[in-house]
């Protein structure tokens, strides 16, 4: 005769399981979050500086802030020696650098010249084009905003603008101006140019605008803004009742109506993405440039009121600064 076990089969309470399990499997967790390998901490970025200046700071800062620590960043500064490049370059080589982000102009050249077999990405350059910034390994953010980018965001705020004054000088910007031309007579804009040759040329041409211009673009070009001449821009302009769109915010303190500009610290986050990217898949096919992805729209209120211009709710939404 078989007898029961006087044992009682009780199924075991949670509270009595978790004492049983708790001392193995907190370990197990512990050992499953820290030690799961992260592919991209093992990689190494060089940021190669073209001076100890504040945007170029600015810039390495969004890169460090985008790239965290899924990357050891190494800093190698030319300090405005373009000729240093050969001997920074030797130094990259020999370090575990995955890719290169160039910050500036002579960085860029510089990482250029010495054809660095890492893939290189240049940052906070204004005309790449211009310095042939191109090769298989070679990519970048250019400084300058898509000219539709920037008669889209005119239009939306003066709606009703048909003419719109130019000044430049043919020897520094006639490439973008032939570009610009294109985008206004798609967008049904009339462009009115006044090329100059000097800044001393500046006032009579700026006199020159026929009073049916609706507004004034402003490009970056050297000849046509000075400090002086800002000045003067933005006076008569307004003495006209013509606004003024810029390329920067000290533009639009100083009276301008609105600037489109670029943040160094978008800039170098958005370089920080593009390592990344490079870090994951390294034989990606890379685009000679890109535009930046975050362009900042700062408006005047005051001279908006002074000119009598109305802006609407999407403008205002849009805006990053106002004054």
């Amino acid at each position: 005769m078989v007898r029961e076990s006087s044992v009682a089969h009780t199924r075991p309470s949670w509270p009595t399981i978790r004492t049983a399990i708790a001392p193995w499997v907190l370990p197990a967790i512990l050992l499953t979050v820290f030690f799961i390998p992260c592919p991209l901490a093992a990689h190494e970025i060089a940021i190669l500086k073209s001076s100890d200046i504040a945007v170029f700071n600015q810039a390495i800062a969004g890169i460090q802030e985008e790239v965290g620590s899924t990357a050891t960043l190494t800093v190698y500064d030319l300090e405005g020696d373009a000729a240093s490049g050969k001997k920074l370059a030797q130094k990259i080589r020999a370090s575990d650098a995955a890719v290169v982000i160039a910050v500036g102009l002579k960085a860029a050249v510089a990482a250029k010249a010495e054809r660095l077999q890492a893939p290189v990405i240049y940052c906070m350059v204004l005309d790449p084009e211009k310095h042939d910034l191109q090769g298989a390994n070679f990519t970048g953010i250019s400084l300058r905003i898509p000219i539709e980018r920037q008669f889209s965001t005119i239009r939306a705020l003066i709606p009703k603008l048909k003419r719109l004054g130019v000044v430049y000088d043919p020897q520094k910007t006639l490439p973008l101006i032939e570009e610009a031309r294109r985008v206004a007579k798609r967008l049904g804009i009339d462009l009115i140019e006044r090329p100059v040759q000097a800044e001393k040329e500046m006032p009579t041409a700026v006199r020159a605008f026929p009073p049916t211009v609706e507004g004034l673009w402003l490009v970056p070009d050297s000849t046509v803004l000075t400090e002086d001449s800002m000045r003067f821009v933005l006076g008569t302009a307004l003495d006209h009742n013509v606004p003024v769109i810029g390329f920067s915010t000290e533009f639009v303190r100083n009276g301008a109506l609105a600037g489109l500009s670029i943040n160094p610290e978008d800039i170098g986050r958005q370089a920080g993405v593009m390592a990344k990217k490079l870090l994951i898949s390294p034989d990606r096919t890379m685009p000679s440039a890109v535009s930046p992805d975050r362009v900042r729209l700062s408006v005047n209120l005051k001279t908006a009121k002074y000119l009598g211009i109305v802006l609407s709710p999407d403008v205002m939404g849009r805006a990053d600064e106002l004054y």
